[in-house]
């Protein structure tokens, strides 16, 4: 298992930097800079040699490659650099957003299992029933609505007309994360619910299960304790999938709530075209994706003995 686990991590050394190079790369790219974006917002008018000065204090006059490795052996010293528009350090500035977006990661996915796991199992169980087609359909209706449509439905529903929750996020609260999370929750749900009624059915259909009744042992025992046990790498790996998207902050709801997480940081920051504060958010969703892969990976070969002895024999 340590040999498995250190060529995986060796195996991730060079994806993570062909990831910084490529955003790097493609931000460079994207016709505009920090200086003149500036300057822009200041409604001032400035000259050229005062945008050419700006420019070079920022190192932004250098080659790209230049630049490249420049940030990129600071990052290893473990300097990501000084905000372009508000002059904080970037690790800090991050540091303090992530809190919102690890509680509305929490509350998103606490929400989502208590959905999609019982309807899940419920329409296999009831497959081709009435309890199954409504599932299906709220399913269905779950995934034609996109996450901004919902997050004004609940708001108006709940915050304009009923003034249960805020309009907009006031703090770091359960009160004013219950409408983000629940806007996630419902669009993870209604998704992932049709894949574990997916992997429940695969499960039931196999012959483990006619033999479990055959010898008399009880549904609920043969579905609690083998086949919910067989769907769960499928599970498992859903939910570590939506922890990676949501660690990486939910622009879209974060913006929407103004819920102060590190979603909405990096859509300020690609607005401002804050170099430094745009390439700690690509590195922190590489560093996330990279990590629950490899954390998938190693929960199959604890959970499912096939996936394991298989890599053994390699």
């Amino acid at each position: 298992m340590k040999k498995y686990v250190l060529r995986r991590l060796l195996q991730l050394i060079p994806i993570l930097l062909v990831i910084t190079f490529l955003s790097f790369g493609m931000m460079r790219l994207a016709g505009s800079d920090a200086v003149l974006q500036k300057m822009e917002n200041t409604g001032m008018v400035v000259s050229q040699e005062v945008i050419d000065s700006a420019r070079a204090e920022l190192g932004l006059d250098k080659p790209f490659l230049t630049q490249y490795f420049v940030w990129l052996g600071n990052l290893l010293r473990g300097d990501m650099g000084t905000s372009y528009i508000s002059g904080q350090d970037v690790f800090s500035t991050f540091l303090s957003k992530l809190p919102a977006t690890l509680l509305l990661t929490a509350v998103s996915i606490l929400l989502t299992i208590v959905i999609s796991i019982p309807l899940g199992v419920l329409a296999a169980v009831k497959q081709n029933r009435f309890t199954d087609y409504m599932i299906r359909t709220a399913s269905f209706l779950g995934n034609s609505m996109p996450n901004f449509f919902v997050a004004l439905l609940l708001m108006y529903f709940f915050s304009i007309r009923l003034k249960i929750f805020p309009v907009i996020a006031t703090g770091i609260s359960v009160q004013s994360v219950a409408l983000p999370a629940i806007t996630l929750a419902i669009a993870m749900s209604a998704k992932y619910l049709r894949q574990v009624r997916a992997a429940v059915l695969d499960e039931l259909s196999k012959d483990y299960v006619v033999g479990a009744r055959a010898r008399g042992i009880s549904f609920y025992t043969t579905l609690t304790k083998s086949v919910l046990r067989a769907a769960l790498v499928t599970i498992l790996t859903l939910l570590t999938l939506s922890i990676g998207s949501l660690l990486g902050g939910t622009a879209i709801v974060e913006s929407i709530f103004l819920w102060d997480g590190v979603g909405k940081l990096a859509v300020d920051a690609i607005n401002m075209r804050d170099y430094p504060m745009i390439q700690a958010y690509v590195m922190w969703m590489a560093i996330i994706y990279v990590c629950v892969n490899l954390i998938t990976d190693l929960s199959y070969r604890a959970l499912d003995p096939r996936i394991r002895l298989g890599g053994e024999k390699v």
